[in-house]
């Protein structure tokens, strides 16, 4: 069944790029340099989640607050994304629906990555046993939650989330960056202490999950911006555009549940 909703025309305000690919030779030296600060880290994971856990567990409104922030992360990102893209194609925002769209590409893509990887490392979550960090075991990620500490699901939603917006938000307003950025990332890097803090993740499960998300959301916004029309848009949320009596059209797919 196709549903479809007229909004007025509208002309696409950021300029054309040349088209991007999906993986630049620099974004090598950026995965090596996130590989490099997570092996860093590694060596403090035992005495970071022994830390997590002597400091302020007593503290209700702290415990509450850590819970907050995790939801807003997971799974706020996610309703947050597909509001504003739902919102901005029925109000006939581009702009917010842009953002929407892509942020929700960005957390969806990452996300498939990162579960692949937490099922294929294995790795045991500090609650498991926080004497032992390096507990890994090829592919026991498949048997329980319990194994599914690295990356951080979380961190990786919440980074996303905050670089497609700061990269959506750097096409529209270029001096807003200064301020969006740090809001924005700053927010992130509550959600992973929130993590650490419910004994959750190891501190280098956080940063791996952050470098994910940073480079998700940066390479989805700048690879759809570079490719107008591109099919995968369409593919993830079965939405078409198009010029109809004067304006545009969204068709919206309503596929049969079986």
């Amino acid at each position: 069944m196709t549903v479809s909703l007229p909004l007025p025309a509208q002309q696409a305000d950021s300029a054309r790029v040349a088209p991007q690919p999906v993986i630049a030779a620099s974004d090598f030296e950026y995965l090596g340099a996130a590989g490099v600060a997570t092996v860093a880290v590694a060596p403090f994971d035992a005495r970071i989640a022994a830390f997590m856990q002597t400091h302020g567990q007593h503290d209700r409104t702290l415990q509450r607050l850590s819970h907050v922030v995790e939801a807003v992360a997971v799974p706020g990102a996610f309703i947050i994304g597909g509001g504003l893209y739902i919102g901005g194609k029925l109000g006939g925002d581009d702009r917010m629906a842009d953002l929407g769209l892509h942020g929700t590409e960005a957390l969806v893509i990452a996300n498939v990555v990162t579960s692949v990887v937490k099922f294929t490392t294995g790795r045991a979550r500090p609650y498991v046993d926080r004497t032992r960090p390096h507990d890994f075991a090829f592919m026991r990620g498949l048997q329980s939650e319990d194994y599914r500490s690295f990356p951080s699901g979380h961190a990786v939603t919440a980074f996303a989330a905050a670089a497609a917006v700061t990269e959506e938000t750097r096409r529209w307003w270029p001096h807003s960056t200064w301020y969006v950025g740090p809001l924005l990332y700053g927010g992130a890097t509550l959600v992973g202490a929130a993590r650490m803090y419910n004994d959750k993740h190891w501190a280098s499960d956080v940063v791996m999950g952050a470098a994910i998300g940073i480079f998700t959301g940066r390479r989805v916004v700048r690879w759809q911006h570079s490719h107008d029309g591109n099919k995968l848009d369409r593919w993830l949320l079965g939405v078409s555009i198009g010029p109809e009596g004067g304006g545009h059209v969204v068709r919206i797919i309503l596929l049969p549940v079986h």
